[in-house]
């Protein structure tokens, strides 16, 4: 995250929500870049698979020792470490926004509460 906690707590309620709203969309945007190549990773694999000749244990040795698919492989888990550390920025930047009350609907006041009817009005 570029803001630490006090700053994004001294920010005005308007620049929180559009932090909030930017975060949103780095995380969605690196989400499906992940998404992507991990499908592609296991595209991959199931072409490998497929092109090797053998048994179904040596298709699945030649997968799992192939440097390329390792390669590949760590790319997708560091782009999910990137992805968790991006979820960690929109959920911190949500507490702040609940914590300082700033939601869709307006907060119930006590008075309004009270004024309820609870039981009918005996004469």
């Amino acid at each position: 995250m570029t803001m630490s906690v006090e700053q994004l707590w001294s920010l005005p309620e308007t620049a929180l929500i559009g932090a909030y709203a930017e975060a949103r969309r780095r995380y969605a945007e690196k989400k499906f870049e992940r998404d992507t190549q991990r499908a592609r990773l296991e595209w991959m694999r199931a072409k490998l698979f497929v092109n090797t000749s053998g048994g179904v244990t040596e298709r699945r040795m030649a997968v799992d020792v192939s440097e390329e698919l390792a390669r590949k492989g760590q790319e997708v888990r560091e782009m999910t470490r990137d992805l968790d550390m991006l979820k960690i920025d929109v959920d911190v930047i949500d507490t702040m926004i609940q914590l300082r009350g700033a939601h869709g609907a307006p907060p119930i006041h006590a008075d309004e509460t009270a004024e309820s009817p609870a039981e009918p009005e005996v004469e």
